[in-house]
């Protein structure tokens, strides 16, 4: 099991509107590990099981991107799950069926790729409603669907069909391997590691609050340089790429000793990435790499590119971290997609910094929560 409060909840774009208060989804994800662990201890003593006890082949539950199951031959499982809702995670006038099918593999990727692993096989379950059941919705999501499980040779071996009332939903497991007891988990970072990210950030938020306005991807060639800005833009959002390349060339060469894929924000999950290894970090807000085509957009749409960038999610790329020693055996490009150092980690568990010209000032958790209240999010 993943890390299933943010279990799909990091992925998912729109914002509910139901508030649980006095708990926030960090609050149901400690709450559920620990009864997890404590459900998981067995006394031979006060067992009534007639089996004999049995080490547990659980590596790794809940608190990271996938759970991590021990194999033989020198290999171990990962397995991840994702759901996206109607009207919570997408909506029918937002997106196409076709952009829909890659968004529900692609964020599984994205957390098989956070662990450092290969992913190999999907499956996928779906329910549909009476009036979409009968329309070309199947036909065209998976039309997005195959093309990007192909691109990395998974497999669809499974999953299950039901009727629903009136919405959506949609369940996508991925499972994956990585080399035995070398997956990259989020609690391995250490006082003096450099911060790096892949890619750039803030793109998919930039897309959303244009979806907020009014704005819709069209499929025709535009040629206004404005409107193929905003296309690519949205296309961040609708139809996000996952960094698996990265993820294999961080895991199996053994570069990161700590990484995340950015989901819910850079700032919730730094914070995740930090709070698991008991350290803070110090970044700098000036090597934030901002996705240029925000840059452009925001000044003309009220928008703060920075904020968008620290604090919107569903971006997908990898927050990792590496010794200062292994810094220089990075390649500078995997898949296209460069990274950038962003800063550094110390040794005060939980104090998170941005440092801004002349200022230092402290990086709250303000990324995506599922049972936050839309007037709480950015």
């Amino acid at each position: 099991m993943k890390d299933e409060a943010e279990t799909s909840s990091a992925k998912h774009p729109e914002r509910s509107k139901a508030s649980s208060p006095g708990r926030s989804e960090v609050d149901f994800i400690r709450s559920i590990r620990a009864r997890a662990l404590h459900s998981g201890q067995s006394t031979t003593g006060n067992s009534t099981s007639s089996l004999p006890s049995h080490p547990s082949s659980l590596l790794r539950g809940i608190g990271d991107d996938a759970a991590v199951i021990r194999q033989t031959a020198g290999r171990d499982t990962l397995v991840t799950t994702d759901l996206l809702i109607e009207d919570i995670d997408f909506h029918r006038d937002t997106t196409s069926w076709q952009m829909l099918g890659h968004k529900a593999i692609a964020v599984s990727l994205s957390d098989i790729a956070a662990m450092g692993g290969r992913p190999q096989s999907a499956l996928l379950s779906l329910g549909i409603p009476n009036d979409i059941w009968n329309s070309d919705f199947l036909d065209e999501f998976y039309e997005g669907f195959f093309p990007l499980a192909d691109r990395y040779d998974v497999r669809l071996v499974g999953g299950d069909t039901s009727r629903t009332p009136e919405k959506i939903v949609i369940d996508s497991v991925v499972v994956g391997q990585c080399i035995g007891g070398e997956s990259v988990l989020r609690q391995g970072a250490r006082a003096g590691d450099q911060v790096f990210v892949t890619g750039s950030l803030g793109g998919s938020a930039a897309g959303l609050r244009l979806l907020d306005r009014g704005a819709r991807f069209q499929h025709r060639d535009v040629t206004d340089p404005d409107s193929q800005s905003v296309k690519q833009v949205l296309l961040r959002h609708l139809r996000p790429e996952p960094r698996v390349g990265w993820g294999l060339v961080l895991g199996e060469e053994r570069l990161a000793t700590a990484m995340i894929d950015i989901s819910d924000g850079l700032s919730s999950d730094l914070h995740h990435l930090c709070d698991e290894s008991g350290v803070g970090a110090l970044i700098d807000a000036a090597r934030i790499p901002i996705d240029p085509l925000v840059a452009a957009l925001c000044g003309r749409r009220a928008l703060d590119p920075l904020l968008l960038a620290l604090h919107g999610g569903e971006d997908f790329e990898l927050l990792f971290t590496v010794t200062p020693d292994k810094v220089a055996a990075l390649p500078k490009t995997v898949d296209g997609i460069s990274i950038s150092q962003i800063g550094e980690i110390t040794k005060e568990s939980g104090k998170i910094c941005v440092a801004e010209k002349d200022r230092v000032w402290t990086l709250e958790r303000q990324g995506f929560d599922h049972f936050k209240s839309r007037s709480d999010e950015l």
